[in-house]
């Protein structure tokens, strides 16, 4: 355990438990742990989290502006996705997958593809639902932390794999949480 790993989980758990209670500062401590962690995977060869790491800054600037705009003073409003838009969404993540697990396993020596690639996608999916502040988001969180969770722990990441598995009960927290806001606004 570097202590790279160590200071990128905890500015992620800061971020993750932040975005759980619906707080703008979510974005701005998911910055400063993505850009450590994408050093840190790029060193256990888990290239697709290393683009996910950089994929992940970029939309933290963008969550972070988005969360902080405003309508009359008031932050967007949790809500639900259309059904239709949640099966297209599961339908692409799906597709993403095998099609970047299939160039990681052609052209790089990444370890375990497919497995990383469903992190990616599902991650990428699920931060787009965060940023929009949509309950389904956390679907995706769960999604993403069951595969991570012995993925991390495979390449002898520890720390990282205990944190995701705690990660896949403040989504759980989280998806309850959000669902009762969201009714709220319904």
């Amino acid at each position: 355990m570097s202590s790279a790993e160590i200071a990128a989980n905890a500015l992620n758990t800061a971020a993750i438990v932040l975005a759980g209670r619906n707080s703008v500062h979510t974005w701005w401590t998911g910055i400063l742990g993505c850009g450590v962690f994408a050093w840190v995977f790029y060193g256990t060869q888990l290239y697709a989290d290393v683009t996910l790491q950089v994929f992940f800054i970029g939309s933290s600037v963008v969550g972070w502006w988005r969360w902080r705009r405003t309508r009359e003073h008031l932050p967007v409003p949790v809500r639900f996705t259309q059904p239709a838009t949640v099966a297209g969404l599961a339908a692409a993540g799906v597709v993403t997958t095998l099609a970047y697990g299939w160039l990681l396993y052609r052209f790089t020596n990444a370890y375990a593809p497919f497995l990383d690639s469903v992190v990616l996608a599902f991650s990428v999916i699920g931060t787009f639902l965060l940023v929009d502040r949509r309950v389904e988001s956390w679907w995706c969180w769960l999604i993403v932390n069951t595969v991570a969770v012995p993925l991390y722990a495979s390449r002898t990441l520890y720390l990282t794999a205990a944190l995701y598995a705690v990660y896949w009960v403040n989504a759980v927290i989280a998806l309850r949480c959000w669902w009762r806001l969201a009714q709220r606004t319904a």
